[in-house]
């Protein structure tokens, strides 16, 4: 196999080409980066890239994924690239520190050739800023790639990287994969390495790990970029399980017939690879409550950060310099009652022990990941009305976002294909700290409706239809 083949390899068998020397780290890399030059001026997902960097990395990179390139999500502050976060107003940030996070990137070897698209803040469901431009999806022209984690998925979808570092704060590596057809694996609260330089009550419940095409990339990725490193946790004994499917979102709406056709599909291959399957009701919790802790987490942390950042703007930034629903969530928030906060986070600490005992109830919980009808560009794009965007968010989170305050884990996996050929997610959820279970589950799936063939034809022609 040439190097201008393994694209289509996953992070696995790529850095196993590298240890063997059929390919050399300098090599795998390069032709990462020419297929970012040849086919991301269609796609929108890289919005910056060192070429010199990552091949001076390259040239020196060791351990298990050593030469496999990769992207940061541009949420994430990795040293020397730039750092934008999806705003106009961090233009030109490159922080210099490294994070634990990062630290643990570099241990694993992987070469972070660039910064993936991001939502402005990561706060939209779908990845079209004013700062970056729209993030396409491999899959159609017309199709969302989702959000915050678009521009991740749809580089791994398009075969630029075979995994892409990626975060979720209520579905943010969840949603866009199952859009992309690809694993997306939200680990347990504290199973990852810190990645912000401070802790705070909003960034506590984003999970950071990588979007992938094969359980066992991201089962080792996990175990790499885990607080103390550790071993993957490996196919398992394929024990039954306890498996509970419910098809009801948060806010009380059904799926439609593709995330019925694709629940369905799974339910048949648990029940076949011999899983006790039951039906059971959808979560306790009011999508509501979840999405008003979500936005005054969100809100709260815009609008500190617009007084933080005061006094080297020369004053508080303003309308001009944010997205237009960023500017609207500050103002949401700086008109809530006092008290907003303390308010959200008990609804926050309900949920988690609600979700304790629901997720208690099972050894698996399955449902779809997202809600349809699958969006197009412009369902959640940040000038439209406020309301629109919250009513359309909670939407299309209506099943993702109860696992993040539960500091649950939870994944999508791309187990079914509509007749025309897009994948479809079903996402599947454990107790907190129970992330093994969950990928001993992923081995099963994948050995018995594997889709590692499945591609989007643009991977191949360059042509986004």
């Amino acid at each position: 196999m040439s190097v201008d083949e393994m694209w289509a390899l996953d992070a696995t068998d790529q850095a196993a080409c590298v240890r063997r020397g059929e390919v050399s780290a300098t090599e795998l890399v390069e032709a990462s980066l020419a297929r970012i030059e040849q086919l991301d001026g269609v796609l929108g997902s890289v919005v910056a890239c060192d070429a010199d960097r990552a091949l001076a990395q390259a040239a020196s990179c060791s351990g298990p994924f050593a030469g496999v390139p990769t992207l940061a999500k541009d949420l994430l502050a990795y040293p020397g690239l730039p750092a934008a976060m999806g705003s106009r107003l961090f233009a030109g940030n490159v922080p210099t520190d490294a994070l634990p996070y990062t630290d643990a990137i570099d241990r694993a070897g992987l070469v972070v050739v660039g910064k993936s698209a991001t939502s402005e803040f990561g706060l939209l469901g779908s990845t079209e800023t004013l700062q970056a431009g729209i993030t396409r999806n491999p899959w159609g022209a017309e199709l969302s790639a989702g959000g915050s984690s678009g521009g991740a998925v749809a580089a791994v979808a398009a075969g630029l990287v075979p995994v892409a570092h990626a975060s979720d704060g209520g579905g943010s590596i969840r949603g866009p994969a199952s859009l992309a057809g690809l694993v997306g694996f939200k680990p347990s609260r504290g199973a990852t390495a810190r990645a912000v330089p401070m802790v705070t009550p909003f960034s506590a419940s984003i999970s950071e790990h990588f979007v992938t095409r094969s359980v066992r990339d991201s089962d080792a990725l996990l175990a790499l970029t885990a607080p103390r490193a550790r071993e993957p946790y490996g196919p398992g004994d394929g024990r039954p399980l306890r498996i509970g499917v419910y098809d009801t979102s948060l806010m009380g709406r059904r799926i439609d017939a593709e995330g019925a056709a694709a629940l369905a599909h799974a339910v048949a291959v648990c029940t076949e690879l011999g899983h006790d399957v039951r039906p059971m009701p959808a979560p306790p919790v009011s999508g509501e409550e979840v999405g008003t802790a979500f936005f005054t987490m969100a809100g709260a942390a815009m609008s500190g950060m617009r007084q933080m950042l005061a006094p080297m703007l020369g004053g508080p930034f303003g309308p001009e310099q944010v997205e237009p629903f960023t500017w609207a969530l500050i103002e949401w928030y700086d008109a809530q009652p006092m008290g907003a906060m303390e308010r959200a986070m008990g609804l926050l600490g309900h949920i988690d022990e609600v979700m304790r005992g629901y997720l208690a109830e099972v050894d698996v919980a399955v449902c779809p990941t997202i809600l349809g009808p699958r969006p197009h560009l412009g369902h959640l794009a940040p000038h439209l009305p406020f309301e629109v965007i919250m009513e359309r968010t909670e939407a299309l989170a209506g099943f993702t976002a109860v696992h993040n305050p539960a500091g649950a884990p939870a994944m999508t996996l791309p187990l079914h294909w509509t007749d025309d050929g897009l994948p479809v997610g079903v996402m599947f959820a454990a107790a907190h700290g129970a992330d093994a279970r969950l990928f001993r589950l992923a081995y099963q799936l994948e050995q018995a409706a594997p889709w590692a063939s499945r591609w989007p034809a643009f991977a191949r022609t360059g042509e986004l239809g």
